[in-house]
């Protein structure tokens, strides 16, 4: 990884759709899918869809802020998933799929805050651990665009990214 990158760690639903989403933007350097908000040291994809652990299903994203800034990453966010549902997005219900960033710096709550109005629900709470997912939960979409889930779900989101963000775009 490039140096001077910085982390954001945001959860918009399922983290193939998100994942999917971010991989896509101009400067960002990588997405991992994992969990973070809950209880549970070290859960797995089962645990964490339970709803039991208090993790979200989230993505931890490297940029280069010289390329994309952070408040660039929050727009994309908050345009590419629903953020005024209560543990829910679509079909996914529960609290593993809340709308929720995790600041790593007083720079990144200040930024969040100032886009957080109602009728946003997102949570906005300080980074405080990062459980990276499963390998078959990494880059879902590029090796399974032919999924259902894919199809119907993941494909009309990058679609309104590529209409709303197109000049945010890797070629």
């Amino acid at each position: 990884m490039g140096e001077n990158l910085e982390v954001a760690t945001l959860g918009g639903g399922c983290f193939w759709c998100t994942e999917a989403v971010f991989q896509r933007l101009r400067g960002v350097e990588s997405v991992v899918s994992g969990y973070a908000g809950g209880d549970m040291e070290n859960p797995d994809y089962s645990a964490v869809s339970s709803g039991q652990t208090g993790h979200a299903e989230v993505i931890q994203i490297h940029f280069d802020p010289k390329v994309i800034s952070y408040e660039n990453l929050l727009e994309v966010f908050f345009a590419t998933h629903d953020p005024t549902t209560m543990n829910r997005q679509g079909n996914d219900v529960g609290p593993q799929y809340r709308s929720v960033i995790f600041y790593h710096d007083e720079k990144q709550k200040q930024a969040a805050e100032k886009m957080i109005a109602p009728p946003i629900v997102t949570e906005l709470k300080p980074f405080e651990h990062f459980y990276k997912a499963e390998d078959y939960n990494q880059n879902y979409f590029n090796q399974n665009s032919g999924n259902p889930y894919c199809t119907i779900v993941i494909s009309p989101k990058l679609e309104k990214l590529k209409q709303k963000f197109s000049e945010k775009l890797k070629s």
